[in-house]
Parts: structure tokens; sequence; C-alpha cells
């Protein structure tokens, strides 16, 4: 895979080329730019140019002792939309990678990128606080999270990705789909699986929902139980000042891979609009 200079880091990237209009995929946690396999295909046939990349500590890309947090990974998509020269893109964020749609958005404004898609994605802010009743996990939600992965690794993975592919207690994949997910977890850093943890779990995006003008769809799961729908799609439908709802029924958190098909026509039909 080629690799590009950003901040400071080397990153991992697949670019298919061509002239057709840019979508930039950004990964969930804890995978890489190899999890969107259902989308690229589509997406190039349907004439788009298609960029995806594994974020600092994941995949293929540098693996760094810090920056494990939602300002720096924006600095990193930013550097690499700058060194390949993107214009008017479109930004996909999967779960934790639509919290760089929206920092990047929110911060950037809309020069290298004139869209953005929340998929499944964690905004506008996962942690309950007093000021943020709604959200989906409390503190002592996101410290043990982070002290499984951090005292079990694999067997913690092992557990999440079941919930990751299940709408309640049904399994919406195969074992091997399950298992293909969890080997794309395999190279990231100890350091990254845990620091992503603390960003998810903790970060406010609301302000960065407000500060967003350009045209937003927002796409989520009505089973996902690892970001609810109503803590979240729902809540950043709200926020935007425009956006496109879509709820795929039965669809639980990695949805792009068990609900693949109506995934695809939702972004197309966003895209081509």
């Amino acid at each position: 895979m080629p690799t590009i200079e950003s901040n400071g880091i080397s990153l991992s990237y697949e670019d298919t080329g061509g002239d057709g209009a840019v979508v930039v995929l950004i990964h969930g946690w804890p995978l890489s730019g190899a999890s969107w396999s259902e989308q690229v295909p589509a997406l190039t046939e349907a004439g788009y140019r298609v960029i995806t990349y594994d974020r600092r500590g994941f995949g293929h890309s540098d693996k760094p002792d810090d920056g494990y947090d939602y300002d720096t990974f924006t600095a990193d998509l930013a550097g690499l939309l700058d060194g390949l020269e993107v214009q008017d893109a479109t930004l996909v964020g999967f779960s934790m990678g639509g919290g760089e749609v929206a920092r990047y958005l929110g911060t950037y404004g809309g020069t290298r990128a004139s869209a953005g898609v929340f998929a499944g994605a964690v905004p506008p802010y996962l942690l309950k606080s007093e000021d943020n009743p709604s959200g989906g996990l409390a503190e002592e939600d996101v410290q043990e999270m982070e002290e499984g992965a951090r005292s079990d690794r694999a067997g913690f993975l092992q557990e999440f990705m079941k919930g990751f592919f299940s709408a309640g207690s049904e399994l919406m994949v195969s074992q091997a789909r399950v298992d293909q997910a969890i080997g794309l977890s395999e190279p990231a850093r100890d350091e990254a699986v845990v620091g992503c943890i603390g960003a998810f779990g903790r970060t406010d995006f609301r302000a960065d929902l407000a500060a967003i003008s350009v045209p937003c769809l927002v796409i989520h799961g009505d089973s996902d139980g690892v970001v609810p729908f109503e803590v979240s799609g729902q809540r950043t439908a709200d926020a935007l000042s425009d956006s496109t709802l879509v709820v795929v029924e039965k669809g639980p958190h990695g949805f792009n891979v068990s609900h693949a098909e109506e995934f695809n026509r939702a972004l197309l039909s966003f895209l081509d609009r």
C-alpha cells in the first residue's frame, strides 16, 4: 500500500484514482481502511474516486506513542487531503470515523470537503454528563472498556465484535465475517486501541456539528447496540443545518457489512443528489 507523510507520521492509504468525484472513507474502531471492502467496489463502479486510509496506530500506518485524540486524528486527515490535493470530497465516517468528519468540517470548512456522511457515527457526544444526559456512556462505562482492552485485549475484542454485528441477540453476519473484523484489529498498537476508547467515549462534537453548513447524510441502524440510534444518529441529524436521515431496519453497528446493499444504495443516492 502507498503511504503519505501527514502531520509528522506516515499514513497508509489506497486511492482508486480516476476523474470522478472523490469519496474519502474513514474507518471505525478498532479496524482499518480494509473494513470498507463492501463499499469500495460499489463506489468505484459508479464512477467515484475512492480513498481509504488507516488511522494512526492501526493497519499499516505509523503507530506512534501518542496522538490518539480527535484534534490529532483530524490534523492527520487534513494532511492526507492536502497531500493528495483533494477537492470537493465527500467525507464518510463510520462509527468513530464520524468524529473526524465532524471535527474536519467544523474546523477546516468545506474547501477540500463539500459534504459529509455520518454512518453509525459517535457524534454528537457519547459521554453522559450534567449537560448531556442523553449520552450513551457513563464515565464508568468508558473506564470499563479501557480496562477490558488493556487487561485482556483479545477476549475483550472477541466479545465486542459479536455485539458489533448483532441486532439484539441475533448475529447478522457469518462467524467468518466476525473473525475477519477481529483480524483487521490485530496490527493495531495497544496504546491506540485503548486511547481511541477515551477519544470516542469522551469527545464532545456538539460545537463541531453546529459549525457545519455543508450537506450531510446521517445513516444509522435501528438495532445498533454499540452506538444507539437515539443517542447518536437522531441527535446528529437534528443538530445539523442540512441533513438527510436514513434509518436501516434491523441494522446492527456493523451495518455497512450486514446490510451492505441498503447502505450502499443510500450512500450512492446521497452522492448522486
